[in-house]
């Protein structure tokens, strides 16, 4: 059983800093690359990412983080290694508030830039861009700064996990 809490564990922790890593990479170097560009590169650039990015590694990723969270805290649940439990459900917690955040807003802010359509037939791109924008990285920030502490406490679970069991 030590083993499995481990791995699942780090499963955790790897997936939801790579997803954290995502989102933060957005925050900090796509996003302010891609408001120095014209309204036709921002919309299009960002209609291709939103297609582009439903793949199978991004699913294992996003949702594996909410999955392995979960697994771990369940397999904490009882033991002698509960100790590690108030950290796991932080993290989940956290993580859930970026499963929200995504669905309620950035999802649907992604639909709409999809709806909008090819940018070279959009009467006003100014307007579109300008909706999408602000809204989605005010909100991708929060996204990334969750998911980042949702990491760090992953990290000082498996810290605490390795005092348990070594």
């Amino acid at each position: 059983m030590t083993v499995l809490r481990t791995l699942s564990l780090l499963a955790a922790a790897v997936s939801t800093g790579l997803t954290a890593g995502l989102f933060a990479a957005f925050a900090y170097a796509v996003m302010p690359g891609l408001a120095r560009t014209d309204d036709r590169t921002l919309v299009l650039a960002m209609q291709r990412i939103n297609e582009s990015i439903i793949n199978g590694w991004f699913l294992v990723c996003f949702l594996g983080a909410l999955v392995c969270t979960a697994l771990t805290a369940v397999l904490h649940l009882g033991s002698a290694h509960r100790a590690v439990l108030p950290w796991l459900v932080a993290a989940l917690l956290l993580y859930l508030v970026v499963l929200v955040v995504t669905g309620t807003v950035n999802v649907p802010l992604n639909n709409q830039l999809a709806a909008a359509g090819d940018p070279d037939r959009v009467a006003d791109l100014a307007a579109v861009r300008d909706r999408f924008t602000t809204a989605w990285v005010r909100w991708n920030v929060l996204r990334a700064v969750a998911s980042t502490a949702a990491f760090a406490l992953l990290g000082w679970a498996l810290v605490v996990h390795g005092r348990l069991t070594g």
